[in-house]
């Protein structure tokens, strides 16, 4: 317990508060209402200070740092209004993909009425429906608590955003106060247990399955604990899938792999779950991107056993015959011990054999295919060169958009957790920030970003925050001057009528020159794997803008236009 015996403002209690969570990085943007925290930051030497040219962007790095490090991620807007606004659209993405970040935004002085006060905004409300909760503190006393609160709370399963409000009065308040030092607000890992009737059942229903398939999540990809989910697999024999977004839950070259399941998954994931007759879905929701809540993409008839953190996710997209509250990797463990004790033996070997063949020649087509001319660059030909190119250590960030969609299960995942896209949100923008954050938190790991030109031209400005910290990411380009996805809607159910859909951008290689970063261009795709490697060594910032061939265009959403079908 540390007690300040003289009187410290507010601001400087916040950041006592961070450092007694061991926070080693904190991402924000400098404004009048926080100046206290940033005086005190400026102090503090065990805390790094990140300066972002955008709070959304920040907001971004700190998802990608917490989800890269399962820790809490920490952002400061320190302007109240606009720059807490700025936070929204990277605080609702956070959300959706269940990431602990802590914001912190100034807020109005308590002594002004809100609509008379400069910048004023009730955050409060902007905040909630976003959060898993908003705080506005009216007492400098109440600091530590309830940033200790804040961080307890967006790590406690289901994991994801917070936001405390700091009004300008009370961080220039100054108090004596008492900081609890002996340990972090939050455990970083979850070990609940399911329940022994529970994995009883689900053993006996596995037992009677005859085309048997596990499919693997975000609970067992953020913790790195896959090879508990390949020792039950290879007891049973039985392939795995992974969910939509979580391609690196398994990696790449176990056998038993099948990659990522659904609409925006491989074919021979997406056949295992359409025919499976008893699933075994670990720490996954069954969300939209893997099934899009249909029938059409998971066997109706097929009996779900499902592991979820969250209780009130149990079952509820999908009738489930037994539903396990509880950790992933742990209650894997039990159900392989339950299996094992029961001395279970699947007669699945005709099932599981006839994936594995089905897999090779999969994998067999698509390196041996004639991807086209060397130019104009085709986007599966790019994704061939990749992974050629990428290291297997490589931490691959994404975006939304028909590009990035089709390389979510083209690329390869090798160490958990290396696949980082907005999930459900469905955000453009989000990869090269977030490829920011996952490179702090893990230094020493390859990080790619792959964006759309569109993407990458919203927050292209964050290369100044790359280059003046050294964070060393290489980001992809993909450039087809246009908004690909609302592109290819037009095409092909809006009779080529096209409003909006073209954009024009400066060459990025140059930009990130101007920026102080390494820049590469390609226009063909032999030139790929030289610029990539290139790109990767130069211990830079870079960015490796590819020409892609703007006619490659791909309906991904086609059920949204059923309506306009000719």
């Amino acid at each position: 317990m540390i007690k300040s015996h003289k009187k410290i403002s507010g601001g400087q209690a916040a950041i006592q508060s961070l450092k007694k969570e061991k926070v080693e990085h904190v991402f924000g943007l400098i404004g009048s209402a926080t100046m206290e925290m940033f005086d005190a930051l400026y102090h503090e030497k065990k805390i790094k200070f990140i300066g972002v040219r955008d709070e959304r962007t920040g907001t971004h790095m700190a998802d990608g740092y917490a989800r890269a490090s399962n820790k809490p991620g920490v952002i400061i807007a320190g302007q109240n209004g606009p720059g807490a606004t700025n936070l929204v659209t990277g605080v609702a993405q956070a959300k959706a993909a269940f990431s602990p970040v802590i914001a912190i935004a100034g807020s109005y002085s308590t002594k002004d009425k809100m609509e008379d006060a400069f910048q004023g905004l009730d955050q409060k409300s902007l905040f909630t429906p976003i959060t898993k909760k908003t705080w506005t503190v009216k007492n400098s006393k109440m600091i530590p608590n309830v940033i200790s609160d804040a961080f307890s709370l967006a790590m406690k399963p289901r994991r994801g955003p917070v936001c405390v409000n700091l009004p300008r009065n009370i961080l220039a308040a100054t108090n004596t106060y008492k900081i609890n030092t002996n340990k972090p607000s939050f455990e970083s890992e979850s070990s609940l247990k399911g329940k022994n009737e529970k994995i009883k059942k689900a053993a006996k229903i596995i037992n009677q399955a005859s085309q048997f398939v596990i499919i693997a999540g975000g609970g067992i990809k953020y913790t790195a604990k896959y090879k508990e989910v390949i020792k039950l697999a290879e007891l049973l024999n039985g392939p795995i899938v992974t969910a939509a977004g979580h391609g690196d839950a398994i990696p790449f070259n176990h056998r038993l792999n099948a990659g990522q399941m659904g609409p925006r998954g491989n074919p021979v994931a997406s056949r295992l779950v359409k025919e499976a007759d008893v699933i075994l879905a670990i720490g996954t929701r069954l969300g939209f991107n893997s099934t899009f809540y249909s029938y059409d993409n998971i066997n109706k008839k097929a009996k779900i056993i499902q592991i979820e953190i969250e209780k009130k996710m149990l079952g509820k997209y999908f009738p489930i015959v037994v539903g396990i509250n509880a950790d992933a990797a742990t209650t894997t463990n039990q159900i392989y011990n339950e299996i094992k004790k029961q001395k279970i033996k699947l007669d699945i070997k005709n099932w599981t054999n006839s994936y594995l063949k089905e897999r090779k020649d999969y994998l067999s087509n698509r390196d041996r295919d004639n991807l086209g001319k060397n130019f104009p660059i085709q986007p599966k030909g790019l994704f061939k060169q990749l992974r050629k190119a990428l290291p297997k250590d490589t931490a691959i960030t994404l975006d939304a958009g028909t590009l990035c969609l089709q390389a979510t299960d083209a690329l390869e995942y090798y160490n958990p957790p290396s696949l980082f896209t907005p999930l459900d949100f469905g955000l453009v923008g989000f990869s090269f920030a977030c490829g920011l954050g996952v490179k702090i938190a893990k230094p020493k790991k390859t990080v790619v970003s792959l964006m759309g030109d569109g993407g990458f031209g919203m927050t292209i400005s964050e290369l100044s925050t790359a280059v003046e910290y050294g964070i060393n990411t290489t980001t992809i380009v993909m450039n087809n001057q246009s908004w690909g996805a609302e592109k290819a809607y037009q095409k092909d159910f809006f009779g080529k009528r096209y409003l909006g859909a073209d954009i024009t951008s400066p060459s990025f290689d140059k930009v990130a020159e101007l920026y102080g970063a390494k820049g590469f261009k390609v226009k063909k795709i032999s030139e790929v794997n030289e610029a990539v490697r290139a790109a990767i060594k130069s211990n830079k910032p870079a960015v490796v803008d590819v020409d892609v061939d703007p006619s490659a265009l791909y309906s991904f959403r086609r059920d949204s236009f059923k309506h306009r079908q000719k």
